[in-house]
């Protein structure tokens, strides 16, 4: 009999979603109520706002959290007022459409709070990442398929279509992370899987005459994950030469990101659970494992931020990139995105394989979010995102100088999913 218990869980997640996180998000110090969008740029400890910029990233980002709440509401899975969640989303899509998407059709990186747009790098555009596009994309598309807008669900299919395009063409900008032509990144099918999924749950939605085609893309990406970035070794490679190998004196090539493969591993799932894909489930399960067999810190609990493809410290020589040095120096930081999707990989691994190693996994990383992320100061609430090896805060940035509310809200909202599915 699987021993995890969850007669229960499904209480404590509403709870902590209603009284921990939404309250620091769901306030007149978050939220732009006149122009639309969210503030983010706040201090880790979330007691400062230390700007009204406006990451596009993350703005799209708010637009799939405030779609999702709205939805989640109006199938009783959830207390909350639908339509105010719905009215922001709609502000913050016309917000983006108006000054975020280029007249080239890409999505500009860094907006002020009126929309003006900024150069984070001078000189180097503001069309700097093509992961803006993605979570523009996703926002676009799960607004659209909530609400029923069909334009907002057309704007979100444009934009995957000229992702792919630009993908397709070698335009792959990803500042400050960027990679030699001769090398591709796990992470480009990865999120075009997630983007894949969300744009076609709005067609689908729609009645869209694309729905079947974005459900063979979603197939597709899956599959290049499994294929190509799927080790022998069961681990998930990050970064491989073009012909599939991994140069193994680079330390982004060797490197391995844990809370990326358990990410990904749950949009793979979700791709096995509609397909009935057995072979994809039991891959999946491998590659869990062995992502918490070398990323688990042992000596303080909780995963690594990058760890070495044979474990421990990433090993290989520095070649002075902005890449090298964010393996080098973050890689025994304890990341909230890392444990918010490792809590609902495991539930979710454990969930459709009744594997009592997944219940193991889930209780020991339960154990260790709930003991460290939670903000202590309950006036402020949400979590303390960056921890440094042992669990202390630490006062810096990861990839954007913001307190995202993606991960945490998206990853609660799917357990509430997945567990009122089985009440």
């Amino acid at each position: 009999m699987p021993r995890l218990e969850t007669i229960g869980l499904l209480d404590d997640y509403k709870r902590h979603l209603s009284d921990t996180l939404l309250p620091f998000w769901w306030n007149d110090k978050a939220l732009d109520h006149e122009l639309g969008g969210v503030f983010t740029c706040f201090s880790n400890d979330g007691k400062n706002r230390t700007s009204t910029d406006k990451y596009v990233w993350s703005q799209g980002r708010f637009v799939w959290v405030l779609a999702r709440l709205a939805d989640a509401v109006r199938r009783g899975m959830l207390e909350g007022d639908a339509d105010a969640y719905l009215a922001h989303a709609a502000k913050t899509v016309g917000f983006l459409r108006r000054h975020a998407v280029m007249d080239n059709g890409n999505c500009a990186y860094l907006l002020t709070r009126e929309g003006d747009k900024k150069e984070v790098y001078p000189g180097k555009g503001y069309d700097i990442s093509l992961f803006v596009d993605c979570f523009l994309a996703m926002g676009f598309a799960e607004y659209g398929r909530v609400s029923g807008d069909a334009g907002t669900i057309a704007e979100a299919l444009r934009l995957f279509d000229r992702l792919e395009k630009r993908i397709a063409s070698g335009d792959l900008r990803s500042e400050p992370y960027t990679l030699p032509d001769a090398f591709k990144s796990h992470s480009i099918p990865m999120i075009m899987l997630n983007v894949a999924q969300a744009v076609h749950e709005a067609l689908q939605a729609s009645g869209h005459p694309r729905s079947g085609e974005l459900s063979s893309r979603r197939v597709a990406y899956a599959n290049e994950i499994l294929t190509t970035f799927f080790q022998p070794d069961d681990t998930v490679a990050e970064v491989l030469r073009a012909d599939g190998s991994r140069d193994e004196d680079w330390v982004v090539s060797r490197h391995l990101n844990p809370g990326h493969t358990l990410e990904d591993m749950w949009f793979v799932l979700h791709e096995a659970e509609k397909e009935r894909n057995p072979v994809w489930i039991d891959r999946v399960s491998r590659a869990i494992k062995r992502a918490y067999a070398i990323g688990w810190d042992e000596t303080f609990g909780g995963l690594l931020h990058y760890v070495d493809c044979e474990g421990g410290p990433p090993r290989g020589a520095d070649r002075g990139t902005a890449f090298d040095a964010n393996v080098l120096n973050t890689w025994d930081s304890k990341l909230w995105w890392a444990h918010s999707e490792a809590l609902y990989t495991t539930l979710l691994a454990y969930r459709l394989t009744g594997d009592d190693d997944f219940a193991a996994l889930y209780e020991k990383t339960h154990e260790y979010v709930f003991r460290t992320f939670p903000n202590p100061d309950a006036s402020v609430g949400e979590w303390i995102q960056i921890r440094d090896r042992d669990g202390q805060p630490l006062d810096k940035v990861v990839a954007l100088p913001v307190k995202d509310p993606y991960h945490i809200i998206r990853n609660v909202l799917l357990i509430i999913e997945r567990l009122s599915a089985e009440a």
